[in-house]
């Protein structure tokens, strides 16, 4: 079977679920995946063909994507910030706007030499692997309460040949990290249960609710409990940066401030939502 012929029907299979945009990019990556064939290189070759197995394959596929299956969990991982990172069910799927959090620590970090990072909730491994790929004189660190976010995590690390120190641990039940740092990091749960109405169903039925939600009358939980550790493990100039719930800038700046951090930048996503946070204690 041709493939522009199978892209049409995979393309009808997906209409009443996907915008059709959103059906076309979910092809063009599993074509790359399975035959390592680009865009580009369907146009140029309107013969190409699928074979029997290969058939099968892809509908195999398409059956999880009319599930709503999240795409980087058939295929098994995704990129971030130029990287590749496995992932499955246990971690949360990398999102652009923890990729601007990343280029915001980039650009503070570049010219600081031997610097100590932590990553807190490091899921997939996305944040501490991408710093350590790309900061020279750095030691790195994370951790996370699932240990099978932190196999995945230790998988990634390999995979894109860096040295990140992974532990297992609860933050929430942990009173000192026993260690000072120059950067602290998190990306932590912070979506209300109210605000489930917002988030698609792939994410809702397929996506970590360990790493996802918090109750609705303690939102900030991690935050606060951070902040603590934070205030006493950050160096002298030390930073602290957050990924945050657009609904609660105010609040979580606020918070900071009552732990005696000063400097405390907001930054909008690029969606134009309050997304991260910056802060200090000098």
């Amino acid at each position: 079977m041709k493939i522009r012929a199978y892209r049409t029907f995979f393309l009808a299979n997906l209409s009443s679920i996907y915008d059709e945009m959103e059906a076309e990019s979910f092809f063009y990556l599993i074509l790359e995946n399975t035959r390592q064939l680009k865009r580009i290189d369907l146009a140029l070759n309107l013969d190409l063909t699928f074979s029997e197995s290969e058939i099968e394959n892809w509908n195999a596929i398409l059956e999880q994507l009319k599930n709503e299956i999240p795409i980087q969990y058939i295929l098994g991982s995704t990129s971030f910030f130029g990287l590749e990172f496995l992932v499955n069910e246990s971690v949360l799927i990398p999102r652009p706007e923890t990729e601007e959090l990343v280029n915001w620590i980039l650009e503070d970090a570049k010219e600081l030499q031997n610097i100590q990072i932590l990553d807190i909730g490091t899921g997939s491994g996305c944040i501490a692997i991408t710093l350590a790929k790309n900061l020279k004189n750095t030691q790195v660190f994370a951790i996370d309460i699932s240990n099978k976010a932190i196999e995945m995590s230790k998988k990634n690390a390999k995979k894109n040949d860096v040295e990140v120190f992974f532990m297992n641990c609860d933050i929430l039940n942990t009173d000192d990290l026993n260690q000072k740092f120059d950067c602290i990091v998190s990306n932590p749960p912070y979506v209300r249960n109210l605000e489930k109405v917002e988030i698609k169903k792939n994410v809702i039925e397929n996506e970590p609710h360990l790493a996802l939600f918090v109750e609705d009358d303690d939102a900030l939980i991690f935050y606060r409990k951070i902040a603590e550790l934070a205030k006493k493990s950050l160096n002298p100039n030390g930073k602290l940066y957050f990924e945050i719930n657009q609904y609660l800038a105010i609040e979580t700046i606020a918070l900071l401030k009552d732990f005696g951090f000063k400097n405390i930048e907001l930054r909008k996503d690029i969606y134009g939502n309050d997304r991260m946070l910056k802060a200090s204690l000098d």
